[in-house]
């Protein structure tokens, strides 16, 4: 008997989690009555515009622009007329699309308007959408929620589709189309359901301890199940600044002495006069900062004062200030002048920041470091042979770029190192929302290990079920929702 209660229970505790993703708090019910509208495509002058309609006037609304009594086959491209339905003037020649629900991007009847993209013909269409009744414009990422309320993307998915949209760089956008694709909350899904059963092990021996008929080790299968889900959960988290840095950019710092060709390092990375390049020493006297594609990877480059001292005190704050951006890099580019090694500002800054450099940074994270011999075109042919005892480090002429394919395949790797390989890795937690809710459950966990009565252990596994349910849009507060939409433009 007490197998089929502990059946009953895990599958209940399955479809409650399945429910979750289906119906989030604050999400637009599906049988609203409500239909939407809005220009999909990018604003201004274009080849082709597309218009999108999600609700149940949409079938209405197409047929109404068309003049048709049918509707077209679903997703089949059709070249139709549009007219005003009032006026009745001909808008313009276009393709129309029908995609009735549930088998929709939003799971509701939705419609589609291939139009060309002159600013007077999305306008014509767009107002004779708005003279049809039941339809409205779309609010700023509505088609998306329509789609969350349907249970056609979880909100990691959700998240995926924006970091999708947002996408700069090669490995922004793998990663985030992995994460459209459901890895991350399939793995929270299976997690989830890991805790399910470690939880139906534990309510059952709440319930039937004392049954002979009980197979034997329910607690410790129960301990096993949780102890391998915390080694889970924190290698995840141990990465979990890597995604967000693939997500919102590494920090890279170039530093070193003064003349030493900081800034021709950070105009040649980013492939514009960032920076102003002078033989005298201390013309950067403040940080400069530029977003760059660094080898597909997302990185805000800073360039710094060359770090001396017994300078004025202009020269002194911006010294400081390197030291300062120096603490809070994900990645040091360190640059000497490889034809003045032995000179006391390159001696030192060996000594007080290349040898420091990889202890633990102020966010909990080794920092990483490449020093870089620049001026290579200053060495004889035959003189190349550095100091032996120097560490590892590039060669590199920024003057002639030669060393730059070099440096760039290093960078490619530290990199990955730095922000998680968006390719062939596991899925990268790319938001502080994903860290919370893993770091809540790992805490739940903690409270599970510790608890002497068992029914305060199955209420922490509960709750550390309950913050997996959250990260993938179970039971989301509006407020979260709210944020998370607002990155959407308004016809998606």
């Amino acid at each position: 008997m007490w197998r089929v209660l502990w059946t009953l229970q895990a599958r209940e505790a399955h479809g409650l989690f399945r429910s979750c993703l289906r119906h989030a708090s604050g999400a637009p019910a599906s049988g609203s009555g409500t239909t939407i509208f809005a220009l999909s495509s990018g604003q201004g002058r274009c080849g082709v515009a597309v218009i999108r309609t999600s609700g149940p006037a949409s079938g209405p609304a197409l047929r109404s622009l068309t003049a048709a009594r049918d509707l077209p086959p679903a997703r089949s491209a059709r070249l139709r007329l549009l007219h005003d339905p009032r006026s009745k003037e001909p808008l313009d020649r276009a393709l129309v699309l029908w995609f009735p629900g549930p088998q929709s991007f939003t799971g509701e009847d939705c419609a589609e308007f291939h139009v060309h993209g002159g600013p007077a013909v999305v306008s014509g269409v767009l107002q004779a959408l708005g003279g049809v009744p039941g339809l409205r414009p779309a609010e700023a990422g509505e088609f998306t929620r329509r789609a969350f309320a349907h249970g056609k993307l979880s909100l990691t998915e959700v998240e995926g589709l924006a970091d999708l949209i947002h996408a700069e760089t090669e490995a922004q956008r793998r990663q985030a189309l992995r994460q459209l694709d459901g890895e991350l909350g399939q793995l929270c899904h299976n997690w989830a359901e890991t805790l399910t059963k470690a939880l139906a092990h534990v309510e059952a021996y709440i319930d039937f301890g004392e049954d002979d008929n009980l197979e034997e080790n329910v607690l410790e299968q129960a301990d096993s199940a949780v102890r391998g889900l915390e080694v889970a959960l924190g290698a995840h988290l141990r990465d979990a600044r890597r995604g967000q840095r693939l997500r919102s950019g590494a920090h890279v710092v170039v530093a070193g002495p003064p003349n030493a060709g900081k800034s021709s390092l950070v105009n040649l990375l980013s492939r514009k006069p960032v920076s102003i390049v002078s033989p005298e020493p201390g013309t950067t006297r403040d940080v400069l900062e530029t977003p760059v594609d660094l080898a597909g990877f997302p990185v805000l480059l800073s360039d710094t004062a060359g770090l001396r001292e017994g300078v004025g005190p202009v020269e002194q704050e911006g010294v400081r200030r390197a030291r300062v951006r120096l603490e809070q890099a994900d990645l040091v580019l360190a640059v000497l002048d490889a034809s003045d090694l032995g000179s006391p500002s390159s001696c030192d800054f060996l000594d007080t920041v290349v040898a420091h450099v990889g202890a633990q940074s102020p966010n909990g994270s080794s920092q990483r470091l490449l020093l870089v011999l620049n001026k290579m075109d200053l060495l004889s042919s035959e003189g190349t042979d550095l100091n032996p005892h120097l560490p590892p480090h590039l060669l590199l002429s920024c003057l002639t770029g030669e060393g730059l394919d070099g440096l760039l395949e290093a960078l490619r790797k530290e990199l990955a190192a730095v922000c998680g390989d968006p390719f062939t890795g596991p899925p990268l937690l790319t938001r502080a929302r994903h860290q919370h809710h893993l770091e809540g459950c790992l805490d739940a966990l903690g409270h599970y290990k510790e608890a002497r009565d068992l029914a305060l252990a199955a209420e922490a596994l509960r709750i550390a079920r309950g913050h997996l349910t959250h990260l993938t849009g179970g039971g989301g507060t509006e407020e979260i929702l709210d944020v998370i939409f607002r990155d959407f433009c308004v016809g998606k």
